[in-house]
């Protein structure tokens, strides 16, 4: 029997090991094309460990969620595989799912770029239709994804980007990389509402990574300090670094053209999300994560890896 190298998560809690499968064979509507490089992004980490919450999987599977390939005719190519895992040297996909991207592009730096801008690129064409011209808040944006937000939200034409998040000093970097107001998230609440009142009142839309009791306070202090309440806001939660669950009096929606919308596996059509494009502003280098490239040979050992703020770890077969 023919087989491939791949990284197999034997249990739950456990990184993968390298190990062998059988070879993927191009069933009727499907392709087998050959794996270039993965990201292993903290979705990939939890999809590995059961903990994801759109994951019905149970172990033995191969790890990895998506993955940049090379088709049969050499064109390359981006695809979202979490049910079926991407961390082998070759896989058999759908024709249909794959994303196309540009010939020149860098393999591991497309790996590495694509889902941490996909949560944002993907929010704000096909859950919200955010337009040019229009205004944008990120809450935690000194994470990777977020800091990716604010840069994605400039490539879409934003007029004005506001950056919020706890780290003052990266705070800072990004008025350099987009950013057009900063908000210090601190422990004094009354403080950090006021700054929420001042610099976004009047946003379209806020990207939201961090959720939970911080949120509460932000949109409170929002919903109130706004100049047209009829004006649509539209809040999408897509993180929840400070918590998975909110309470809200009614009157916020009452008083305010609030509209709250999550974004994420399961809930955006992503053939409306013109991924394509965004693979095409990766290749350009208009936006970019550093990848840190690995073996899969190397792989146990390079899960327990932490990234540095801009570099995602790339494992490449």
């Amino acid at each position: 029997m023919s087989t491939v190298h791949a990284a197999v998560v034997e249990a739950f809690g456990e990184p993968p090991r390298y190990t062998t499968v059988p070879a993927p064979v191009a069933d009727e509507g499907r392709e087998v094309v050959d794996v270039l490089a993965v990201g292993i992004h903290p979705a990939t980490r939890g999809f590995a460990s059961g903990k994801h919450y759109t994951n019905t999987t149970r172990p033995p599977i191969i790890a990895g969620i998506d993955a940049v390939v090379r088709r049969r005719d050499g064109r390359l190519a981006m695809v979202m595989a979490p049910a079926t895992g991407t961390l082998a040297e070759r896989i058999a996909v759908d024709p249909a799912t794959l994303i196309p991207v540009p010939d020149d592009a860098d393999p591991a730096v497309v790996a590495a770029t694509m889902n941490p801008a996909m949560s944002s690129w993907t929010a704000l064409h096909a859950r919200v239709g955010f337009r040019p011209g229009q205004s944008l808040l990120v809450i935690g944006a000194t994470g990777n994804a977020g800091s990716m937000a604010v840069k994605i939200g400039k490539a879409v034409g934003a007029a004005r980007v506001v950056a919020a998040g706890r780290n003052r000093e990266r705070l800072e970097q990004l008025l350099t990389e987009g950013a057009d107001d900063i908000i210090a998230i601190t422990p004094d609440e009354e403080e950090t509402a006021a700054a929420f009142a001042a610099a976004a009142a009047d946003v379209d839309t806020v990207l939201d990574y961090v959720w939970g009791p911080g949120t509460e306070r932000a949109m409170e202090s929002i919903s109130r300090a706004r100049t047209d309440h009829v004006r649509v806001l539209d809040w999408v939660q897509v993180g929840g670094t400070g918590g998975l669950e909110i309470t809200l009096g009614g009157h916020l929606f009452r008083q305010n053209a609030l509209r709250i919308s999550g974004s994420g596996f399961g809930s955006v059509d992503l053939e409306r999300a013109d991924l394509a494009g965004l693979a095409a502003l990766i290749a350009k280098g208009e936006v970019a994560v550093s990848p840190r490239v690995v073996p899969l040979s190397e792989v146990t050992s390079a899960w327990a890896h932490e990234d540095a703020r801009g570099e995602r770890t790339v494992i490449v077969p």
